[in-house]
């Protein structure tokens, strides 16, 4: 999908992340859908490094690497590459099939988060989840490793589309400044050019459901409900 929208400025960008946050990835999914857009839900192998961690939601900053042997006692481009990071971004780690070793520990997630970086979302390992935990920093990631990746695996590139393992298809492409939006329920992808649209139908689907929360706790019957709201 091209993009062929205007760049959002920084303002708009922190006040949809901030209206994301109040809405749950149910709702976006099921917006999606309506939409025409069915393969953008993230495999259910995304997990949150601790169980009670809010919301994790803000634009795509993607870092791509794959396991390759090399010499020396650190990866200059992964440095490179998180310098980059801004407010209110997610770092999207495509691990090129990596399994077994992490992508980075607390260091480096402080200094994203330092940057402005909001989360991440990561193909591949984690460490110092207990440190990472205590952060206020989100992360969905696919495994956890004590392993390092130096020597092992290596950043290649970064702000470039990536592929993700999806939900109901075998790869979701996230571009940079795709949204990302993650919570119990599990991970998705909007396109940007869809994140204002989206965003607002899940808005008008959150305000519903609020309201039939209320009918039924007033007394109305489900099919009560399902005849005054419809589906649901």
């Amino acid at each position: 999908m091209t993009a062929t929208h205007e760049p959002l400025s920084k303002e708009r960008r922190a006040e949809l992340r901030e209206r994301y946050l109040k809405v749950d990835t149910a709702n976006v999914a099921d917006v999606m859908d309506e939409l025409g857009h069915f393969d953008y839900g993230l495999a259910s192998s995304f997990w949150p490094i601790r169980e009670s961690q809010n919301k994790m939601a803000g634009w795509a900053y993607t870092i791509r690497g794959q396991m390759t042997p090399y010499p020396g006692t650190g990866d200059p481009e992964k440095m490179k590459a998180v310098a980059g990071l801004q407010d209110g971004q997610i770092s999207v780690w495509s691990g090129g099939g990596a399994s077994g070793v992490c992508f980075f520990g607390e260091l480096i997630a402080r200094g994203m988060q330092h940057r402005g970086c909001v989360g991440s979302l990561i193909d591949g390992g984690i460490r110092d989840i207990e440190w990472i935990a205590g952060m206020n920093f989100p992360v969905f990631t696919q495994y956890r490793s004590p392993v390092q990746s130096i020597g092992r695996w290596q950043v290649n590139a970064w702000q470039v589309p990536v592929y993700l393992p999806g939900a109901t298809a075998e790869r979701v492409t996230v571009r940079p400044d795709d949204f990302i939006l993650a919570d119990f329920d599990g991970a998705i992808v909007i396109p940007q050019e869809l994140a204002e649209t989206v965003l607002e139908r899940a808005e008008e689907l959150t305000r519903k459901e609020v309201a039939i929360r209320e009918d039924l706790d007033r007394g109305l019957s489900l099919p009560e409900v399902l005849e005054k709201y419809g589906h649901v």
